[in-house]
């Protein structure tokens, strides 16, 4: 319950990221997500149009385009280290990414890597579920290291013929920033600091329950034979000194 208010208190912090449902996502997507939330810095980038790969005859229905590649660029950024990639679905069935990154100094020439293979943002293409959801997705995500990019490549897959058009809408790309406690604050969550953890002191500072059985037992028995000899005679009258003055121990 505590961990499902922190993620409501995160996608306030995102400006309105919408996650899935918590039981499909797993601790470390919600780790990092708090992480990124306090230590990402945006990426400028250039977005080039979408490009259909056309299967079929074009002038007919069953030749509609089912894959779109959008090139983006980051002309005054130069190779970084990628974080986070946020967008919009728009009736993407399927995401794949290529990256190319800056090579080592023996090569010649900076490859092309498959970083994400066919992942998925709609779970069934024909029906609506996931197909305007707000997705994240992190370094840790990804096939290979994800530092010295120089540009990307996605590829977006609807294979249903239902959709007339499909997209990625406010796609946005974001790096490390300063050093932050950010990394102090995912320790945090995973390992809470030995006062942060009641049940265990509390279990731990419990008496033994039969000694504390025992010991009542025998204080209920005392008191018992207390009660059954408690003495039946009156108590006598006080003879007081004749040296005390009489008015002083009057109440009128």
């Amino acid at each position: 319950m505590l961990i499902g208010q922190l993620a409501v208190r995160l996608q306030g912090l995102l400006g309105g990221v919408v996650f899935p449902a918590w039981d499909s996502r797993t601790t470390e997507d919600f780790y990092a997500a708090a992480a990124s939330a306090m230590s990402r810095v945006q990426v400028p980038c250039h977005i080039k149009g979408a490009v259909a790969l056309q299967v079929g005859d074009v002038r007919t229905v069953q030749g509609r385009p089912g894959v779109l590649v959008i090139d983006v660029t980051f002309p005054t950024a130069g190779p970084f280290e990628l974080q986070e990639i946020t967008f919009k679905n728009y009736y993407t069935a399927f995401l794949s990414i290529r990256v190319r990154q800056v090579g080592s100094p023996n090569q010649s020439s900076n490859k092309w890597i498959t970083c994400l293979r066919d992942y998925c943002l709609m779970p069934n293409p024909h029906n609506e579920e996931g197909a305007q959801d707000y997705v994240s997705l992190y370094k840790h995500q990804m096939l290979c290291d994800m530092d010295k990019v120089l540009e990307l490549r996605l590829i977006l897959r609807q294979p249903s013929p239902l959709w007339l058009n499909f997209t990625l809408e406010e796609l946005q790309f974001f790096q490390h920033g300063p050093q932050s406690p950010s990394s102090a604050f995912t320790k945090w969550l995973s390992h809470p600091a030995p006062y942060e953890q009641p049940a265990l002191l509390l279990q731990q500072a419990l008496p033994d329950p039969d000694k504390v059985s025992s010991e009542v037992q025998q204080m209920w028995m005392l008191t018992e034979m207390i009660r059954a000899n408690r003495t039946t005679a009156r108590i006598g009258r006080f003879d007081v000194d004749g040296c005390y003055d009489l008015n002083l121990l009057s109440y009128t």
